[in-house]
């Protein structure tokens, strides 16, 4: 049936009013910790094998390349070795020894899209400190099998079937920041990973 001009204005109204009030950001820092099974959710910044320092902006509810003198931060090393991000609903807070920004999630998977939304699995958790605040790294897989590169779901496991990542994980971090003030203390398990992301959820 052939459209009348009543019809198309109408549906020329609909189409704006859908994209002004209908593609409203959403804040991802503000999803839940966990998910309805009870696993963790983990919000994606930096794709795995890729080198700018992307954070997001709570203010503006979007992903910004980190900015040094008004150029791009990037790593001067290897790329990230799994995709970063953070753990929404979470806060390091600086009054209690953290660094004041959500909790660091590095997923262990193929190179996931920078905003991807995943439910994951802990399985262990690097202890760093930086500039003498807390800043853990919640170390986890795909709570999807078929997103998964690595077949664990515990700390134990990951170390009997694939401990030289664990090694490059940890040579990776000891060498990308020459700053010198990063302070490996090393990897611990999943229920030290858990406790922490309990200890900073709000």
């Amino acid at each position: 049936m052939p459209f009348n001009c009543t019809t198309l204005f109408k549906l020329s109204c609909f189409c704006i009013a859908t994209l002004v009030f209908g593609c409203k950001k959403q804040d991802l820092s503000k999803l839940d910790t966990y998910t309805s099974e009870g696993f963790i959710t983990a919000v994606i910044e930096i794709p795995a094998g890729t080198t700018k320092k992307i954070e997001y902006n709570k203010q503006l509810l979007e992903f910004k390349v980190d900015q040094i003198n008004g150029k791009d931060r990037l790593i001067k090393f290897l790329p990230y070795l799994g995709n970063y991000g953070f753990i929404p609903g979470t806060l390091s807070d600086k009054t209690k020894g953290g660094d004041g920004d959500p909790l660091d999630i590095i997923v262990l998977s193929d190179t996931k899209q920078t905003g991807t939304v995943l439910s994951v699995i802990p399985i262990a958790v690097l202890r760093i400190v930086d500039e003498g605040e807390e800043d853990d790294k919640i170390i986890a897989v795909p709570e999807n099998t078929t997103d998964r590169i690595l077949d664990v779901e515990t700390y134990k496991e990951w170390q009997e079937r694939y401990p030289a990542s664990i090694t490059m994980l940890l040579t990776w971090y000891n060498n990308y920041d020459t700053s010198g003030q990063n302070v490996i203390l090393g990897i611990k398990d999943e229920t030290v990973a858990k406790t922490i992301i309990t200890k900073w959820q709000l």
